[in-house]
C-alpha cells in the first residue's frame, strides 16, 4: 500500500510511526525540532489520516506498508520509532528485516498480545470505533456535536480532543472521519495482536542496533511483567520508566523523547 507521508530537513534518515486513532500530525512538532539534523519521515498508517483505507489491518501489513515507503524513497538504514499501535508495527518490523535498522525506539507499549490486565481500555477502544461507526459524521454541524459522542465514553477533555483531530470537512464543507472506523474496529483483534510471550527454549533475538522501551507510568499499556519477556526478544533493550506521563508521551514529555534520539543516534 501506498501511504502518505510528511518530510522534515535532512540526514540520517528517522521513519516515527503514531497510534491507533493518531496521523503524521502528532509528530510534526518533534519532527522539525530533529529537522536541523536528521530527515525524519512520518507516515500515516493505513486506515488512519490521509493513507488508503483497507479491510486488512495487521502488523505484518503495516510493516509491509513501512518496507514499500522506505524502499520508494531509497531508504536503506534508518532508525524507527513507534508509538501504541506503531510501536509493535516497529517491533514486526524490526524481526522482519532487522538488517535495515539503526535503532528501534518503542513508546508506551508492549510488544505481546494484549493480556487480560489491559481489559478495561480494550474495551474502551471497542466503544470508541463502534460509536464511530455507528455515527454518520456529515450530520454534525460543528465539532461540539461531535464532542457529546465521545462524553458518553469518556469524561477525559484531553482523550476527546485528540479524537476529534480525526474529524474533518470534506470539499463540500461536510463533516467526515479522516480513519475508517469499521475497518478498525473490524480489525480490534489484530490490533490487540502481538508477539506471543517467549518460553524457556530457543528465542529468535534481534539485535545489532540500541534498542529503547519508553514505559509512561500512568498508563498501563506496559508493564513490568513485559521487562523479561522484552529483553529475551531484544537482548540490546534499555527501558526507561517515564514517572508523571501517560500514554501520549510524545505530546506530554516531547523534550524527552527529542534528548533521547538526538544522544543516542548517528548524526
Amino acid at each position: 500500500m501506498e501511504l502518505f507521508y510528511r518530510e522534515y530537513g535532512a540526514g540520517f534518515p528517522f521513519v516515527i510511526l503514531h497510534g491507533l486513532y493518531g496521523s503524521s500530525d502528532n509528530w510534526v512538532s518533534i519532527a522539525k525540532a530533529l529537522s536541523d539534523t536528521y530527515r525524519i519521515i512520518l507516515p500515516d498508517l493505513r486506515n488512519h489520516g490521509n493513507s488508503p483505507h483497507n479491510q486488512i489491518h495487521t502488523y505484518t501489513s503495516m510493516s509491509e506498508d513501512i518496507f514499500e515507503l522506505v524502499n520508494k524513497l531509497e531508504i536503506s538504514k534508518f532508525v524507527l520509532v513507534g508509538h501504541s499501535m506503531g510501536g509493535k508495527a516497529a517491533s514486526f518490523f524490526a524481526r522482519q528485516w532487522p538488517e535495515m535498522l539503526a535503532g528501534l525506539v518503542i513508546i508506551d507499549i508492549s510488544p505481546f498480545r494484549t493480556g487480560p490486565e489491559h481489559i478495561a481500555s480494550d474495551t474502551m477502544h471497542a466503544r470508541i470505533l463502534e460509536k464511530m461507526s455507528e455515527t454518520d459524521p456529515s450530520l454534525f454541524e460543528n465539532r461540539e456535536d461531535a464532542d457529546k459522542i465521545f462524553r458518553e465514553i469518556t469524561s477525559s477533555g484531553k482523550v476527546r480532543n485528540f479524537l476529534l483531530k480525526n474529524l474533518q470537512r470534506n470539499n463540500k464543507d461536510i463533516f467526515e472521519w479522516k480513519l475508517n472506523p469499521r475497518n478498525l474496529y473490524d480489525n480490534l483483534e489484530n490490533i490487540f495482536d502481538g508477539f506471543e510471550i517467549p518460553g524457556h527454549g530457543e528465542v529468535e533475538h534481534v539485535y545489532g542496533y540500541p534498542v529503547f522501551f519508553l514505559r509512561a507510568l500512568n498508563s498501563d499499556y506496559l508493564s513490568e511483567s513485559d521487562y523479561g519477556p522484552i529483553q529475551k526478544l531484544f537482548p540490546a533493550a534499555e527501558i526507561i520508566e517515564v514517572p508523571d506521563t501517560g500514554h501520549w508521551m510524545h505530546a506530554e514529555k516531547p523534550e524527552l523523547i527529542i534528548k533521547l534520539l538526538r544522544d543516542n543516534f548517528p548524526v
